[in-house]
């Protein structure tokens, strides 16, 4: 960490109500190049005192004091995520839409804007059609869909064992019923071949050489679960849509998510690998972010 921000945290022990903790830890976040400093203090204060974020900000305003060891947690954590530790793997949880996921090192953190696959999955869905998540990490997409629609079948599969492991510890903490099987996506469900009525997927698909520029995915997201295997990165996403057109039955629904850069390239492989109906659709902040193909 920059000296000056180091000074900062020191200074956040010393500090005595909410509202200056707060104030001060932003202002080191501000320093480290941190996106979002103001939220990230809040939540850190709030983990760190045990409580909501909502009492943190009502005891900014009233002007409260944490206990000694709270302000001592809180500076630890400012002081990590200055150095650009995940603010996920600080408080060890993630919200995506309406459920809160269990995360850390050894699995990719859900981004919001994968929630829009929920939608795209969801759109038009009969009661208990089985939805099947090819490469899900921690488990975000599948119990996402199983908490809002919990007449479907929901099954899931993920590669690498530490995410796996995850995903099966939030289905577990969540109370929710789907399978989460331990394999390769490209092999996946052998037992539902032309069964599924909805195959979604956030697959890696960074193309290779192309290192993030945030630390937080740089250095803390699992490599198995940023790169696409080839320069362009589409080498494994088409390989998964190779094996959700096999899992699909006649009519079925492909939900991919891609980068931004992608918009075009997916959508133009899928059209050339058999698929019908492909659509490329944008995320909130108007960038391309997922595509919907159908089976003939």
């Amino acid at each position: 960490m920059v000296p000056e921000a180091a000074a900062v945290v020191d200074d956040v022990v010393g500090s005595t109500h909410a509202a200056r903790l707060v104030r001060e830890a932003a202002a080191c976040l501000t320093d480290a190049g941190v996106a979002s400093p103001e939220p990230d203090a809040v939540a850190m204060l709030a983990h760190a005192w045990s409580t909501s974020r909502s009492d943190v900000r009502q005891a900014m305003i009233l002007r409260r004091t944490p206990p000694a060891a709270v302000a001592d947690r809180f500076a630890s954590m400012v002081e990590q995520r200055a150095g650009r530790v995940p603010l996920q793997h600080l408080t060890g949880t993630a919200a995506f839409r309406g459920i809160e996921l269990a995360v850390g090192p050894g699995v990719f953190v859900p981004r919001p804007e994968t929630e829009m696959l929920v939608d795209l999955v969801l759109d038009g869905l009969g009661e208990g059609a089985l939805v099947v998540d090819l490469c899900t990490g921690s488990g975000a997409i599948p119990l996402a869909v199983k908490h809002e629609r919990p007449d479907l079948d929901v099954r899931a599969v993920e590669l690498d064992q530490l995410a796996h492991a995850w995903a099966d510890r939030n289905r577990k903490r969540l109370g929710l019923d789907g399978e989460m099987r331990c394999g390769a996506a490209q092999l996946a469900f052998p037992d539902l071949v032309g069964e599924v009525d909805v195959v979604v997927s956030n697959p890696p698909y960074i193309p290779v050489g192309m290192v993030p520029i945030d630390p937080e995915v740089r250095d803390h997201d699992p490599d198995i679960a940023l790169y696409g295997g080839s320069e362009d990165g589409l080498r494994i996403p088409l390989e998964v849509a190779a094996r959700a057109h096999e899992l699909l039955r006649p009519g079925g629904l492909l939900v991919m998510e891609h980068a931004d850069a992608q918009g075009d390239s997916l959508p133009a492989a899928l059209r050339r690998t058999g698929w019908a109906d492909v659509r490329d659709h944008a995320d909130l902040a108007g960038r391309p972010r997922a595509v919907t193909a159908s089976m003939d």
